[in-house]
């Protein structure tokens, strides 16, 4: 039986307790590039000998390094690299039916949606979505959706959501996701609706292919890790105003001092969500610090944990990517 982990526990430390189950698997992985969480989870997770790691991202030549760096580690395992701009709903189709088309292995057995973008200034995507939307919640909702009949045909289908605990920001935006064509917008709202997201999709995923299909859904906070995922970012400006939103929404946040995490901590909560067998009786669980969060000690808001907001979300979702998923 495992050992209980705490907020100092890495991947490295978790993937022991898990090795026979991440042996031979299919793994994808999106967000995936040198000095990321995804970077470090795959590379964690390769002691482990999955069978095929495919590891997904807009730039391949990082996506190119991170493969050098798992061949070197270790080897026997089979790297697919694929090429997915979350922000452009097409690439998001032509990456999937890539993936639909790879038969040389005919499941995935985990699928960890880790990319995602943060606190960048307003923007809408191709197809006309507010940035933080279409990328870290439009595309994975499609993508994930389109390669689905090839999750459920692993013997134990698991996708992982990597949400933050900024869902506290705010909740699904319903009528006016797009903050009024940037009239309204403020980035941390648009971050936190995103992350909210996250949330209720893998409430969603949980809740529709659970009992047909066997299929486990987790989403996650890996902690505040510094990656390149703050790169639109100034602290030096922007802590205060992520401060007086906490303050004025009356999140103890606006009160504390970030406690950052290692890549490698934070990483662990992914290995947890992504293999750990007992998580079974959590389905659809928020997980943070490699446990279910407790919402009366971890933050933990009810708008992202609601099924009547995830049902919402995934009849929204739909009618904005323009196509139904029936389970």
């Amino acid at each position: 039986m495992p050992a209980p982990y705490n907020t100092n526990s890495t991947a490295a430390e978790l993937v022991p307790d898990f090795s026979p189950l991440i042996k031979d698997k299919v793994v994808l992985t999106t967000g995936v590039s040198p000095g990321s969480l995804g970077g470090t989870f795959v590379l964690s997770i390769a002691q482990a000998k999955p069978s095929c790691f495919i590891l997904a991202g807009r730039n391949t030549e990082k996506l190119e390094q991170c493969a050098a760096e798992i061949t070197a580690e270790t080897h026997g395992i089979d790297i697919r690299l694929l090429q997915l701009d979350l922000g452009s709903l097409q690439n998001v189709r032509n990456a999937a039916a890539q993936v639909n088309g790879w038969t040389e292995f005919p499941a995935i057995d985990v699928l960890v949606n880790n990319a995602g973008i943060m606190a960048v200034e307003y923007g809408v995507s191709v197809d006309g979505f507010e940035s933080h939307l279409a990328t870290n919640h439009l595309g994975p909702f499609l993508f994930t959706n389109l390669i689905m009949p090839k999750i459920l045909m692993s013997k134990a289908p698991r996708v992982v959501m990597v949400a933050s605990d900024a869902h506290r920001l705010s909740p699904i935006r319903f009528d006016d996701s797009n903050f009024d064509e940037g009239k309204t917008y403020n980035k941390w709202f648009a971050y936190g609706q995103s992350k909210t997201a996250n949330m209720l999709m893998a409430l969603s995923l949980a809740t529709k292919l659970d009992v047909k299909h066997g299929l486990l859904a987790f989403s996650l906070h890996p902690g505040v890790v510094f990656t390149n995922i703050d790169r639109y970012v100034d602290w030096s400006v922007d802590m205060e105003g992520l401060r007086s939103i906490d303050r004025l929404l009356g999140n103890r946040e606006g009160w504390k001092d970030f406690n950052p995490k290692s890549l490698e901590q934070g990483a662990a909560t992914h290995v947890y969500a992504a293999f750990d067998p007992a998580l079974k009786a959590n389905n659809g669980a928020y997980l943070i610090e490699s446990h279910v969060a407790d919402p009366l000690s971890d933050t933990v808001k009810p708008w992202a944990t609601s099924s009547l907001e995830a049902e919402r979300l995934w009849k929204l979702s739909e009618e904005l990517v323009g196509e139904k998923f029936l389970y």
